[in-house]
Formats: C-alpha cells, sequence, structure tokens
C-alpha cells in the first residue's frame, strides 16, 4: 500500500512517497502550482502504484481553517475526481517548521542536489504530514 503525501501551496506542493508497505514517509519532489501540477501528480499516482493520498490540513492553533484551505479543498475535489483515489486531510501544523530542521540537500528519486533549500523544505513538510498519518493509522 503506497501512499503520496501532498504539502499544497501557493506556489509550490511538495510531495512525498511512502515505502511499499505503507510504513515511512520519504521526500520525493516539489512541483510547481501551475496547469501542469495535476497531471504530473496523476503520472505518479500511476507510476508508483499509490492507493491513497494524504494532503495537509491547514489550520490554525485555534483549529480555524487558514485562508488557504479554499484552495485546498478545490483542489482535494479535483485531485479525487483525476486520480479516483481515496484523498484524506492530515494536521499540518508546524510542519514546515520541523521540515527546515531536517539536514540535506537530496530529495529520493531525483538525480542530484535540488535547486535551494526553499525546495527540500517543501517535500519534507509533505513527508512528514505523511509520516503523520501513517503513525496515526498504525493497526
Amino acid at each position: 500500500m503506497r501512499l503520496l503525501g501532498i504539502d499544497y501551496g501557493k506556489k509550490r506542493v511538495g510531495l512525498a512517497l511512502s515505502d511499499d508497505k505503507g510504513l515511512m514517509a520519504f521526500p520525493k519532489a516539489v512541483l510547481p502550482n501551475d496547469n501542469f501540477l495535476m497531471r504530473e501528480i496523476r503520472d505518479l499516482v500511476k507510476g508508483h502504484g499509490v492507493t491513497k493520498i494524504v494532503v495537509g490540513e491547514s489550520k490554525d492553533f485555534k483549529m480555524n481553517e487558514n485562508p488557504i484551505m479554499s484552495k485546498i479543498k478545490a483542489f482535494v475535489v479535483e485531485l479525487e475526481q483525476d486520480t479516483g483515489l481515496d484523498v484524506v486531510y492530515e494536521p499540518e501544523i508546524l510542519s514546515s517548521h520541523q521540515a527546515m530542521q531536517f539536514p540535506g540537500k537530496y530529495i529520493s528519486g531525483q538525480a542530484g542536489p535540488v535547486s535551494g533549500k526553499k525546495d527540500m523544505i517543501d517535500a519534507s513538510a509533505a513527508a512528514i504530514i505523511l509520516q503523520s498519518y501513517i503513525d496515526r493509522n498504525k493497526k
């Protein structure tokens, strides 16, 4: 059971994949949030045999939705329709802050170093969101 984690942003979307057993999350890639985003996600889902998608739910410390949630919700509807997969939300409070603590300049599945630290943060935040979901749903 392979899972895809997504940290949705206005400019960039961080992606993470789990291992084949769905036990560990790894940063995968950062994609620009543009007209090709859905196609690239669909290709990644098919190419890696993803069975479920986990999207970060953006709320503040009072558990109120952040302004970007309206865009995330629309993205999730499109994602469900386009991939035919179950898409679930996972709270993402402080995931980007946690991701900044991760050392390293490589993203799993890419040939070389990423273009900058900010790219790694987006993919790492997606991995944190996905790992949180995995840990909460262990049986």
